[in-house]
């Protein structure tokens, strides 16, 4: 597909999602199918990461969020992650200018006192350099997981009730979201999940509850923006209906 053939496809597709939330699975499994080490499939899929990121920003989609390390990925040969690790470093090394310059903010989730101490200090510049940038808000998710993060948001609204500083009988669904690591993004709409595994494996759990959610076969280092565009199109043609009915719906639209 040629740059005017996507701008041309990317500029059709209406009601696009506002949060996008992608598992880029199958970095590993696309390096050993071509003979090499796993580390080759995440360098690869880093690429695609930036292709994805600059395709979001041109559709001026509001926040992205990629879930890079889960909180179980620790259990991986400690070799992987080290390499992931260092990884992580060079890509904040690397693209820090990108995101500047395309006016992205960013932001990091996840249990970040686990990460090295120089990745900890790359990841706190990133954001300081970029937390006044009104773009694409991009969130990377290391060391994230969902369970986790909601075991910590009840932890701290019973420490806040043993305080005084919320009563229980106000507990709700939006309060309790503002205790979870998303809570400076819109609602997730879409979770894209790719290399043909039909699971959330520990992301977003909260957030997901009313997203579309799309599985697809295609291991991350392939995924091509043809692939997204259809994704997106078809995302646009669905309804979201949050437990209503069509009706319903269009009633209070009225």
């Amino acid at each position: 597909m040629t740059q005017i053939e996507s701008e041309k496809n990317l500029s059709t597709i209406q009601n696009l999602p506002k949060h996008l939330g992608i598992i880029m699975d199958g970095n590993g499994r696309w390096a050993m199918l071509r003979g090499k080490r796993r580390i080759f499939g995440h360098e690869t899929g880093v690429l695609k990461a930036r292709e994805l990121v600059e395709t979001c920003v041109r559709l001026r989609i509001e926040a992205l969020t990629l879930y890079a390390f889960s909180a179980e990925n620790w259990s991986r040969p400690a070799k992987e992650v080290n390499g992931l690790m260092k990884l992580f470093e060079k890509t904040i090394e690397k693209y820090t200018g990108l995101l500047i310059d395309n006016r992205v903010r960013f932001k990091q989730v996840g249990k970040r006192t686990l990460l090295p101490k120089i990745l900890q200090r790359k990841l706190e510049q990133m954001e300081a350099i970029t937390s006044q940038n009104e773009g694409l808000k991009l969130t990377l998710a290391i060391g994230y997981g969902a369970q986790q993060d909601i075991i910590g948001a009840v932890k701290h609204i019973i420490d806040d009730i043993n305080q005084g500083k919320i009563e229980k009988d106000a507990i709700d669904e939006s309060l309790f979201s503002n205790y979870l690591s998303f809570n400076h993004l819109p609602k997730l709409d879409l979770v894209i999940r790719t290399s043909g595994e039909t699971r959330l494996s520990n992301f977003m759990l909260w957030e997901a509850a009313y997203s579309e959610i799309h599985f697809t076969e295609t291991l991350w280092p392939n995924f091509e923006e043809q692939e997204f565009i259809e994704i997106l199109e078809n995302y646009s043609k669905s309804e979201r209906r949050y437990g209503s009915i069509k009706k319903e719906v269009e009633l209070k639209k009225a």
